[in-house]
């Protein structure tokens, strides 16, 4: 009669379970796959078949099948059976897979209809986190495929986010301006209902899965006090104080028990023993006196950060947040410097005939309409061409071999207020001036409007670098854009006085410094020497670069 109990206590639980299929399949598996467990029934055969272990004669049996897929980011399905005679019903269906930076999810017991979670996505490689620059819809709004959903400030751009399906926006759960989201996080919910998204009105996300980790946090933490107050006195030497020194008028005399606080505190080693006034018989050191010298020093010690303190607070300044593209700039330039072997060529160039060749073209430009050319644009075009003749300077280092590129795609340093950018001129080499200067103006009113899109600043294979015409910086030396090998940093041009034909004869002339920064792993001196005279081949006979 238990078994039998068991069974009809099953059935009416059962006759209920069209009810919470409407609402959630996934609670369902659960209460069952429970109340077998709580009722003793165990694992049989092969097949994921689970039934009563005692050979009774109904012999209902519970079915759960659940096997494709991996957790992140391929499809997961899972499909349920269950028959019982009693009750007389089978349920089977099929759960909806979960995919990209989306996940499907089902009411609760809480009540919430079926939903969709939108995660934070990933917008380029590097990618690790971003921050929501600010919300195109607003809550209720019916959604359509390819609409604008929200912008999201990327590490190197602000990027729109657009709409996969169709819908409404029931909840945005991080608003304008949240910043530091992890990819994958958990940014707003859409519903397929008009209906629904009043329901999600204080609705948050689910902290289930993070709910663990305070724990394991919290638990090494008595540790932790430990190992910092081992390492305070385990570096530093222990010296031991003699016990008989030869001469008795030099003789320090302490108790044992003085001694070996003394020296287990280094008093000997970092402050004179003889320092110590002995409170004991006939003077002699006693442990009272160790203990008191030492919350002595300790109060001298305490007394510097407060007076540091104190100074800081008296300073005036500001914090400043970090935006997405200072973090990202911070890291790789770290990275390049830490592990790039860098090494750095000089040379000037004259540049008399690259500014008459640039008035020139400038007045055909204006005759025409188009953009004028700056001497950046030259010094771009010149250092394309000298890639394409030295084509080892075109290359990046791997670990297994140096790549070397057929594609020369120059980056271009643009200085904004949110940080630097590097846009990308493509094929460089093969384009003309005045094509190169109508895309450098285009890219540089997109990066201080912080709109580049991915494709407009990844794939670079070299990076031009100039402080001289915008901010009259003679020389420096730029670093490396990993993975690439090589940055031209270009000063500005200023006039020197040169001989002339003859001894006595002296002309003037216009000259500009250049730098090349070069990783050494892939650009040897001579080839950078080599890459450096090509393009200043062609930076003082500007003609050849039209040819």
């Amino acid at each position: 009669m238990t078994f039998s109990s068991r069974i009809f206590h099953h059935s009416r639980k059962l006759r209920h379970t069209h009810k919470v299929l409407q609402n959630d399949r996934a609670i369902l598996v659960r209460w069952v796959a429970n109340d077998i467990s709580q009722y003793g029934l165990g694992p049989g055969g092969n097949h994921g078949v689970s039934k009563f272990s005692s050979g009774s004669f109904f012999n209902p049996s519970y079915r759960v099948i659940s096997a494709v897929g991996t957790q992140k980011g391929n499809a997961l399905r899972r499909e349920m059976e269950v028959h019982t005679p009693v009750a007389g019903m089978m349920f089977n269906r099929r759960l909806p897979c979960p995919q990209g930076n989306s996940s499907r999810s089902y009411s609760t017991a809480s009540g919430l209809p079926p939903h969709q979670e939108i995660g934070m996505p990933s917008l380029s490689p590097t990618m690790t986190e971003g921050n929501i620059a600010r919300w195109l819809k607003k809550e209720g709004d019916k959604l359509s495929p390819g609409e604008v959903l929200c912008e999201v400030e990327t590490d190197k751009a602000t990027v729109e986010m657009e709409c996969m399906e169709e819908g409404y926006l029931a909840k945005i759960v991080r608003g304008d301006g949240s910043s530091g989201i992890k990819v994958g996080e958990i940014i707003a919910i859409t519903v397929e209902e008009e209906e629904d998204a009043a329901k999600f009105k204080d609705y948050q996300p689910s902290t289930s899965d993070s709910a663990p980790a305070p724990e394991t946090s919290a638990a090494p933490s008595p540790p932790k006090e430990e190992i910092a107050e081992a390492p305070a006195t385990s570096p530093e030497p222990k010296i031991s104080i003699p016990s008989a020194p030869p001469s008795a008028e030099n003789r320090i005399f302490a108790s044992p028990l003085a001694r070996k606080l003394a020296e287990d505190h280094n008093v000997h080693y970092m402050y004179p023993l003889s320092d110590i006034k002995g409170t004991g018989p006939d003077g002699r050191i006693v442990k009272a006196d160790i203990e008191g010298y030492l919350d002595s020093r300790g109060k001298e010690v305490s007394q510097a950060p407060k007076a540091a303190a104190t100074a800081a607070a008296a300073l005036d300044y500001t914090d400043i947040p970090h935006t997405q593209i200072r973090k990202v700039t911070a890291s790789r330039l770290l990275q390049s410097k830490q592990t790039i072997p860098h090494y750095y060529l000089t040379v000037d160039t004259c540049v008399d005939k690259l500014m008459e060749l640039r008035t020139k073209l400038n007045a055909l430009q204006e005759a025409s309409g188009g953009k004028r050319i700056s001497v950046n644009d030259l010094v771009i075009k010149a250092a394309a061409l000298a890639l394409r003749k030295v084509p080892q300077c075109n290359s990046s280092w791997t670990n297994d071999y140096i790549r070397q590129y057929h594609n020369v795609n120059v980056n271009v340093a643009v200085q904004t207020d949110n940080g630097l950018y590097v846009p990308i001129i493509r094929d460089a080499d093969k384009k003309g001036l005045s094509k190169i200067a109508e895309e450098v103006k285009n890219l540089a009113q997109k990066a201080k409007e912080n709109t580049l899109k991915p494709e407009d600043y990844e794939g670079g294979t070299f990076t031009v670098s100039n402080l001289g015409g915008p901010f009259g910086i003679k020389q420096f030396c730029a670093i490396i854009n990993p993975p690439q090998s090589g940055i031209l940093a270009v000063g500005s041009a200023e006039k020197r006085v040169i001989p002339g034909g003859t001894p006595d004869q002296y002309k003037f002339a216009s000259f500009m410094s250049v730098t090349l920064s070069c990783d050494h792993r892939v650009i040897d001196g001579a080839i950078g020497a080599e890459w450096l005279k090509a393009f200043k081949g062609y930076i003082e006979n500007p003609e050849t670069m039209l040819l």
